[in-house]
């Protein structure tokens, strides 16, 4: 029997609604968020909003400061530095084990996520293209048959997605990252273990002269 999909709360409704405003930028990191303004903004009471703060505070996009408030997280240098580091880490371990497990899945599902990132650029949907940016490394974990591999990278996924959609959209960039990726793609097919792991090396590793420097990471907010 076909299990009837239950619909979701407006916690859950509100709750995605911040994380999009978050990821997307037009929350800025380190801003703070009025409770009174957002459930007025969404038409909903201030309990689902204080439910939904409490939701993205566990998944690190939100902090909330006793006395002060609640704001957009940010990011100090050296904690954006071991975010990358924590990435690198995590995506290798994920990218290794999909390749020697899995390898036809993944290559698939990169392949197709190539496909898409190239209509989104030719359509000018830099917005699509981030999104598929952050789906096409997720491709590692769905594909790595190691779930507690996948369950350490969620703990930041969103943080790496909110800071590749604000400095992710230059356009020298977009094509450096578009170019990276079909040879990611196109090494799982054809090349060596070593060979995919240096190109997703390339590709994201903060001292192999990646992008993250030029960050806006945001002003920490006060101390409770």
């Amino acid at each position: 029997m076909e299990s009837i999909k239950r619909p979701k709360s407006l916690t859950e409704l509100v709750t995605e609604k911040l994380r999009e405003l978050i990821v997307s930028g037009e929350l800025q990191l380190g801003e703070q968020l009025s409770e009174a303004r957002i459930a007025k903004e969404l038409q909903v009471s201030r309990t689902p909003v204080r439910e939904a703060f409490n939701r993205l505070e566990i998944e690190g996009l939100l902090s909330v400061v006793p006395q002060s408030g609640t704001f957009v997280f940010s990011l100090a240098p050296d904690e954006l530095a071991q975010l990358c580091d924590a990435r690198v880490t995590l995506e290798t371990a994920a990218l290794e084990a999909a390749f020697l497990s899995n390898k036809q899945a993944l290559h698939h599902a990169l392949t197709d996520c190539v496909r898409e990132m190239e209509n989104a650029l030719a359509a000018n949907d830099i917005t699509a293209y981030l999104l598929l940016d952050t789906a096409f490394h997720q491709c590692f974990f769905d594909c790595c048959q190691n779930r507690f591999l996948n369950d350490a990278y969620q703990a930041f996924a969103q943080k790496m997605a909110a800071i590749r959609c604000r400095i992710g959209g230059l356009p020298d960039h977009l094509q450096k990252s578009y170019k990276e990726h079909v040879e990611m793609a196109q090494a799982v097919q054809s090349g060596t273990l070593e060979e995919v792991r240096e190109h997703l090396l390339y590709h994201i590793d903060r001292r192999e002269g990646s992008y993250w420097a030029s960050a806006t990471i945001g002003p920490k907010p006060p101390q409770g």
